[in-house]
């Protein structure tokens, strides 16, 4: 079931937020600081590509908080809140639900990254 909601989620939208994410890893690598960040907005990106199946952990110290606090500010409140539309816009039909919940769990995902761990 996983195969076949993973499908359905790249051809429905999966793509488009996984091209954000992309699209926010090239703009962090721009500058050599900001490659770590890039870096991890792919590995992000990747999950958001293919979500079903997959758990995020949060997690870490001091220094994932103010990588944290850093990311709101700059990149973090624009993919949270496209998720949370997306996800809001999923949820109207009882098919869409598990799409919205993904979505819901990729917009924690956006305001968080640093520290956490996808299994």
């Amino acid at each position: 079931m996983g195969c076949l909601g993973n499908l359905l989620w790249f051809v429905f939208g999966g793509a488009v937020t996984g091209l954000s994410w992309c699209l926010a890893g090239c703009l962090w690598c721009i500058s050599i600081v900001g490659i770590p960040v890039g870096l991890q907005c792919f590995k992000f990106a990747q999950l958001s590509f293919f979500p079903f199946g997959k758990d995020v952990q949060y997690g870490g110290g001091a220094g994932s908080f103010l990588l944290n606090i850093v990311w709101l500010l700059i990149s973090g409140l624009p993919l949270a809140l496209e998720h949370l539309v997306i996800g809001g816009v999923m949820c109207i039909t009882v098919i869409g639900i598990p799409f919205g919940l993904q979505h819901f769990k990729l917009a924690k995902l956006a305001l968080m990254p640093f520290g956490a761990v996808v299994y």
